[in-house]
């Protein structure tokens, strides 16, 4: 049996800053129990030679987003605008001819990416985080209030042992929906938080994403900005991917066909789609990535659930964070992104409700 004071479950970037905003408040006695064998939850960036691409969320709003901007810049992580210069293509069908037309720069609130992925953003926090805190591979199965300050945590890990945890209180660094799904309460959760954690759609879950790699930016020379707009699919909204340097290029896109179908194909065949279609918008250099991706977040057991399948997965009005009576009341507090009131769904919301979720703890 273990001991702590707070149990974080979750390594994301919710659960990681959290556990950096404990070390800064001088409390140390807690632990951080993450499913995956890695840390980041949906902030996923994979590797094409020394540059990082993101299969997860890619970019923020400095302007519209402070809070997020302040700790990149106080973890000393570069930045750099995305690129949007350059004429957008459109394609209504696959045999329709492609059309140019002007981009958006300039329209929008300028967003930012971190040099080398947003998962930059994940080891930075976890390096101010002892490791020993730290236990990945531990999928939280059932939590139980015991008497008026203690809840158990049971979780188990590959090997099949079971582990348990007893704690003041346990932050849930995990979507509201997977929750509910995933973890049995004892007693139940009051009815009305379990529905409306259990209604509240997880952002990416039921999202799909498609990453090329390329030696340079070759669509720039051409006046184009990367970006693009498609009926024809399968991807449906596209944009530059491309390293903050003047080296790789890279386009990434959202995939249009709903998750239930994807999950009927192999995952080659939409990836030879996916290519096509970047040869079909950009020409034939398009046709020979040196790298890609495809990330299907609706089949990640620890992102989505079976109702994200069927759910558009937009960015919903928060649910409440906390039981506001009863058993569970003082015990549990949701501080994954979907509990942001301010930005529910997006990274900045990680950071917001991870830190609305410590100071409810009375120590930041």
């Amino acid at each position: 049996m273990n001991r702590t004071s707070v149990v974080i479950v979750g390594g994301g970037l919710s659960g990681l800053y959290a556990a950096h905003l404990l070390e800064q408040a001088g409390l140390h006695d807690y632990v951080v129990l993450e499913a995956r064998t890695r840390l980041g939850g949906r902030l996923l960036s994979e590797s094409a030679g020394e540059a990082r691409f993101d299969l997860g969320a890619t970019w923020y709003w400095p302007d519209m987003q402070p809070q997020l901007d302040e700790v990149i810049r106080q973890l000393g992580l570069r930045t750099f605008r995305q690129h949007e210069a350059g004429m957008m293509v459109f394609e209504q069908s696959a045999t329709a001819p492609v059309r140019r037309f002007e981009g958006l720069q300039g329209e929008l609130a300028p967003s930012l990416r971190i040099d080398g992925g947003m998962a930059r953003l994940v080891d930075a926090l976890a390096a101010r985080v002892p490791g020993e805190k730290i236990r990945t591979g531990h999928v939280v199965r059932r939590m139980q209030a015991l008497d008026e300050a203690h809840t158990l945590v049971e979780s188990m890990t590959d090997d099949g042992q079971a582990h348990a945890f007893v704690a003041h209180h346990v932050l849930l660094a995990m979507p509201p929906r997977l929750v509910v799904e995933r973890i049995g309460f004892e007693p139940p959760l009051p009815d009305p938080l379990a529905r409306a954690w259990a209604y509240c759609p997880t952002w990416m879950a039921p999202h799909a994403k498609y990453v090329a790699v390329y030696p340079r930016p070759f669509w720039r020379a051409q006046g184009l900005s990367g970006g693009a707009r498609s009926y024809a699919g399968p991807l449906v909204e596209i944009h530059d991917a491309s390293a903050a340097d003047e080296g790789l290029g890279a386009i990434f896109g959202f995939i249009g066909v709903p998750a239930a179908t994807r999950q009927r194909l192999p995952a080659k065949a939409l990836i030879d789609l996916c290519r096509a279609q970047m040869g079909r918008l950009f020409g034939p250099e398009a046709l020979n990535p040196t790298a890609e991706w495809l990330k299907d977040w609706s089949t990640d057991a620890f992102t989505a659930t079976p109702a994200d399948t069927v759910s558009a997965g937009g960015h919903a009005t928060a649910p409440p964070a906390a039981p506001g009576d009863g058993p569970w009341h003082g015990r549990i507090t949701g501080i994954a992104s979907e509990w942001s009131s301010l930005f529910p769904g997006y990274v900045a919301g990680a950071i917001d409700a991870a830190a609305e979720g410590t100071r409810a703890l009375s120590i930041s």
